[in-house]
């Protein structure tokens, strides 16, 4: 017995150290700002955010859904605006400095575009803790099929990952993943709050077929990028090449195969997807109901 006390002391001073090391290679210039200085908070948040898609449902089980059309409205539009300032500050920031898109590597520089490009990456990561925002709304209207796994999964990891990329990598080839994934957001949330409106107003968004095409590249483009980086030795930490691809190949997994089940196995008429599900307007969802039922 005392021999497993000592082993697991061990392990974990071991651990500890190991965790003291890696925040002595953390970028300086974030230290200090908002949830980043220590893991906990994130892992906090992560863990209450699981609790509550946990608990949510059966709490929500033998009572009415809310409407929150006057909220969905005006959030699902508040974060299209902040996707869209994230995205043209990583841009405009990234376009001056002439960063490479294959390949930039981290450096601990305090120049303003630096800067600019850090402090979007940070906005970025907390836009990932505003988005349980969206998972809540799901449990507060009984929307519990859009709860799928893929919704669950990609909400509870997204947080945690770029708390990583805050504390350790805020620029560099940092900035495109973020900047990419921003700019798709502004399209997928501008649809959200004014679908809210019904068909009236969902005939006229023409472009919400094309977002899961947009998501796919995405994720595809994402994976590549790590693989080339690892090929060609890219200045930038090995460890987060490894992460990305299988972060990704996880994605296109699932991804792929809610895709494959609902637009081809189903022969489903859904024309937009999000995080493995199907996301039609409020009309279609009723009458795939009723024709369920």
């Amino acid at each position: 017995m005392a021999k497993i006390v000592n082993s697991t002391q061990s392990v974990l001073k071991d651990t500890y150290d190991y965790y003291l090391w890696t925040l002595s290679l953390s970028d300086k210039r974030t230290e200090g700002w908002l949830l980043v200085d220590s893991p906990v908070p994130t892992v906090i948040y992560t863990l209450m955010y699981l609790f509550i898609v946990w608990v949510g449902p059966k709490v929500m089980k033998n009572r009415r859904p809310f409407k929150l059309t006057w909220l969905l409205v005006p959030y699902n539009l508040a974060m299209a605006a902040l996707n869209g300032y994230i995205a043209v500050k990583l841009l405009t920031a990234s376009f001056r400095l002439r960063y490479s898109y294959i390949c930039e590597p981290c450096r601990q520089r305090y120049d303003a575009d630096e800067m600019q490009i850090a402090n979007a990456v940070w906005w970025y990561y907390f836009s990932k803790l505003l988005e349980f925002c969206d998972t809540f709304f799901f449990i507060l209207r009984k929307k519990e099929e859009q709860l799928t796994f893929l919704h669950v999964y990609h909400h509870s990891t997204m947080f945690g990952f770029w708390w990583i990329g805050i504390k350790w990598v805020p620029s560099g080839s940092t900035f495109l993943p973020a900047m990419v994934n921003s700019a798709i957001h502004v399209l997928m949330y501008t649809y959200y709050g004014l679908s809210v409106f019904g068909p009236s107003v969902t005939k006229y968004l023409w472009w919400k077929k094309y977002l899961t095409i947009l998501q796919l590249i995405q994720f595809t483009c994402a994976l590549l990028l790590g693989v080339n980086g690892i090929r060609t030795g890219c200045e930038f930490p090995l460890w987060m090449h490894y992460m990305l691809i299988v972060y990704m190949i996880s994605f296109i997994v699932l991804f792929g195969n809610f895709y494959m089940k609902a637009y081809i196995a189903k022969g489903s008429k859904c024309m937009e997807v999000r995080y493995g599900q199907c996301l039609d307007d409020e009309e279609t969802i009723e009458k795939r109901k009723l024709k369920d039922n």
